[in-house]
């Protein structure tokens, strides 16, 4: 299948200096050694406006594609005394939950009201009740840099998985995932168990880190290629990869993993992974992944695949997202951006009534586009996409987003300072 092109022309913010895929001029919050910056001589993503998918951009244009709420049919559902058409989007309530952040990467809604949050410098945040607290967490020689720091998030019970790098003074750093036990009260998560060691680290260039843990108590970890050209095709490397592990770290499904790879390695040929979503019915996993000066692409994980990243010697990245050419076999995007990228980040897909005519779709947060994307799937087919106009431009870049199980959108922004926690409901 040939990927699908966006066509909706994107409200871009003016070169904010910020980070995430982030920006240098942020001051760097992180401790311990900088790594080897050498596997990585191109410029940062986000310190270019072209050719990096996560870069500030001032360019201009709006395209609101998303349509509000219409006259109801007669066997449409209904929630909270409103009806709902089910051949409309929604219109939305955004509200801010936590405010005064710097750089939230991930959020975790639970069941009993808690929701989790990671800052890139380290903190892990408990928000209840309307209070905020910082959990002690014991996250020695984090590095915190560029696109790298406390990242990714996922919880089950007591236990939360983070993913960070890790730059210890006396060796070579990685990038990692952790798992701790919180306490009742919240106030500290200890380390249980080192999950995963050994992602490859550079100058925090292309750190991916996204989690998706399933039901079947397994971890999806999305990883970057650091940078370095020969990492996503390197069937013994975890950088450029979707990895499958048990929350032991052993390999989930070996016989699941590419010929010869290491076992723990779902797919390859990655750029760099930022958003991991489960698609409600079938189970299918959807990646979303960063492009280089043209391509940001969504993929429909198929154990065992290529997906087609190779940049030249000295990581040109004059070559295509997915490279036919090179590899013939190579899984093609369900949705490619085209030119521009989007900077493309978290995902998760929309469930319940109450979304309209956008239950089932895949919401994708978007950095340099300062906004939503959903996209309406037949399968794995995308029909449609649209804009979500209440986020379009309002609250800067967008990284991550989680639906809880009420079927609200809890989102975060990017933008360096005075970021946000928003939690997104359909109105009525």
């Amino acid at each position: 299948m040939r990927p699908v092109r966006a066509t909706a022309v994107l409200v871009l913010l003016g070169a904010l200096g910020v980070t995430g895929c982030s920006s240098t001029a942020t001051p760097d919050p992180g401790t311990g050694t900088t790594p080897d910056r050498s596997a990585s001589p191109g410029p940062a993503e986000d310190a270019t406006a072209g050719g990096g998918s996560d870069a500030a951009t001032d360019d201009g244009g709006t395209a609101d594609a998303g349509t509000t709420v219409g006259g109801a049919t007669e066997d449409a559902p209904t929630t909270g005394g409103t009806t709902v058409d089910p051949a409309v989007p929604p219109e939305l309530d955004v509200e801010v939950v936590l405010d005064g952040l710097a750089i939230p990467w991930d959020v975790a809604p639970r069941p009993d009201g808690t929701v989790l949050v990671t800052e890139r410098g380290g903190r892990l945040l408990a928000h209840r009740d309307g209070l905020t607290q910082e959990v002690a967490t014991d996250l020695d020689h984090l590095f915190a840099s560029g696109e790298a720091g406390l990242m990714g998030l996922a919880v089950e019970e007591d236990t939360v998985y983070l993913c960070h790098a890790w730059a210890p003074t006396d060796g070579p750093g990685d990038v990692r995932v952790t798992a701790h036990t919180l306490t009742e009260d919240l106030t500290s998560a200890a380390l249980q168990a080192v999950v995963v060691d050994g992602i490859p680290l550079t100058s925090g260039r292309h750190s991916g880190c996204r989690l998706l843990l399933q039901d079947d108590g397994t971890l999806l970890v999305g990883t970057g290629d650091a940078a370095d050209e020969a990492n996503p095709q390197d069937l013994d490397s975890l950088g450029g990869k979707v990895l499958h592990v048990r929350t032991d770290g052993g390999a989930a499904d070996p016989a699941s993993a590419p010929h010869g790879a290491d076992p723990r390695i779902l797919t390859y040929g990655h750029r760099n992974v930022q958003g991991l979503a489960e698609q409600p019915g079938t189970g299918e996993i959807f990646s979303v992944e960063h492009g280089p000066a043209v391509d940001d692409e969504v993929n429909v994980l198929e154990p065992g695949a290529n997906y087609g990243w190779a940049p030249g010697p000295g990581y040109d990245e004059g070559v295509p997202m997915t490279d036919l050419e090179r590899f013939p076999d190579a899984v093609e995007a369900v949705w490619s951006s085209g030119d521009p990228t989007h900077a493309t980040s978290g995902a998760a897909f929309l469930e319940g009534e109450a979304w309209g005519a956008w239950e089932g779709a895949l919401a994708v947060a978007e950095l340099k586009g300062s906004g939503m994307t959903v996209l309406s799937l037949d399968g794995r087919e995308v029909v449609d996409e649209a804009r979500v106009p209440e986020l379009e431009g309002s609250y800067g870049r967008l990284r991550s987003v989680v639906l809880d199980d009420d079927g609200a959108l809890w989102v975060t922004t990017s933008n360096g300072s005075d970021d946000v926690v928003l939690r997104v409901t359909p109105r009525g």
